[in-house]
């Protein structure tokens, strides 16, 4: 007799894929959506008929070539590449995630972060075979600079991820435990890594810094700029590094429509920045107003999202859906973040909406 498809996936799939869980994507028709910190903005009518007729243009029937270069050579000006140092480009920074995990996988290697933090990370170390050693932050969700300095020295990471900020905390660390940190990793002769997706709401990034670093690499992504639905990503470090792990990227991984549509949005970085400052603005006075509801405590942001402790998380998220708004319940993800919700930074009129429904929802029944 034949087996089974269950028999078959039992027998075919690794026991550790089997076990876990896909990354969830929560349905979000008919709901204000907060809970991906998303750009809530869509381009001006004119822009968007402009990009039509350019994609429309589009040679898709030939493989990426040289809008490619173009774009990389775009982003290089774009963020001031430092002098020495490149870029390549990914299919989102969740791409880059996981060729680094590809490039780095030497025996025994493993890959270190902070948590709570980005998933991917382990995700990544774990589906590519690398170990993971997740390094709890502190309470106030700051860096534990000595259980860092220990687990570095004890398990000397190919990779140490720092998120700058952090998701899901949205804090940038203390700068002088990072440093220690920088230093710490590369007497190990391992590579730290700079996440820094929300680099276009944080006050500080690494960037320019890099240089001087030969062991650190910068990791972001267009989606916070405005282009999630794009999927574009950029890792940057000194050219020898890039090089050496460009050698493990997929020939063709960012298709033409793609690259054209960030050459456009590069073009138009100014409407793009001031869809930012509408959002850095909507932070500020959304903290103010959480802070006033009662029993809510708001973590300081440097991303387009705000980290919020309620009495009742599970209760308060659901009571938001109820009312139309679909943030993140993240109370599960690990112990420093019981009864917490990120909220994402929309529109004026969607972060109304979302104020009202948490305070309803604190208030009264879901």
């Amino acid at each position: 007799m034949s087996p089974t498809l269950e028999q078959r996936i039992a027998a075919t799939l690794r026991q550790d894929v089997q076990g876990m869980a896909a990354y969830a994507i929560q349905p979000s028709a008919g709901l204000v959506k907060l809970d991906a910190m998303e750009n809530p903005f869509r381009l001006p009518e004119a822009l968007q008929r402009e990009l039509g007729e350019r994609l429309g243009r589009v040679a898709i029937n030939r493989y990426p070539g040289a809008g490619i270069a173009e774009l990389a050579e775009r982003l290089a000006h774009f963020v001031a590449l430092p002098d020495g140092c490149a870029l390549m480009l990914g299919n989102g920074s969740d791409e880059l995630i996981d060729l680094l995990s590809v490039a780095c996988n030497v025996p025994g290697a493993s890959i270190l972060a902070p948590l709570p933090g980005f998933v991917m990370y382990e995700m990544s170390a774990r589906l590519r075979g690398l170990r993971f050693v997740g390094v709890p932050l502190r309470p106030d969700f700051e860096l534990d600079e000595q259980a860092m300095l220990a687990a570095i020295a004890e398990h000397r990471p190919a990779l140490t991820y720092i998120a700058y900020p952090n998701n899901p905390t949205a804090n940038l660390f203390d700068d002088r435990i990072v440093d220690r940190i920088v230093e710490a990793v590369g007497r190990q002769d391992g590579l730290v890594v700079f996440d820094e997706a929300y680099q276009p709401f944080a006050s500080r990034s690494w960037m320019a810094r890099m240089a001087a670093h030969p062991h650190v690499l910068v990791l972001r992504t267009l989606s916070k700029f405005g282009l999630a639905g794009v999927r574009l990503g950029y890792l940057c470090g000194h050219a020898a590094l890039i090089d050496e792990i460009d050698k493990v990227r997929p020939p063709y991984n960012v298709s033409v429509l793609n690259a054209e549509a960030a050459l456009f949005a590069l073009e138009h970085a100014h409407e793009y920045a001031r869809q930012a400052a509408v959002l850095l603005a909507e932070r500020e006075r959304l903290a103010v107003a959480l802070a006033a509801l009662p029993g809510v405590h708001p973590y300081p942001s440097e991303a387009n999202m705000i980290l919020v402790r309620v009495p009742d998380s599970a209760r308060a998220f659901a009571g938001m859906k109820s009312r139309g708004v679909l943030v993140k319940h993240i109370a599960g993800l690990h112990p420093l973040l019981a009864q917490c919700l990120r909220l994402t930074v929309g529109t004026p009129q969607e972060n109304t909406l979302m104020l009202d429904a948490l305070a309803a929802s604190l208030d009264g029944p879901g």
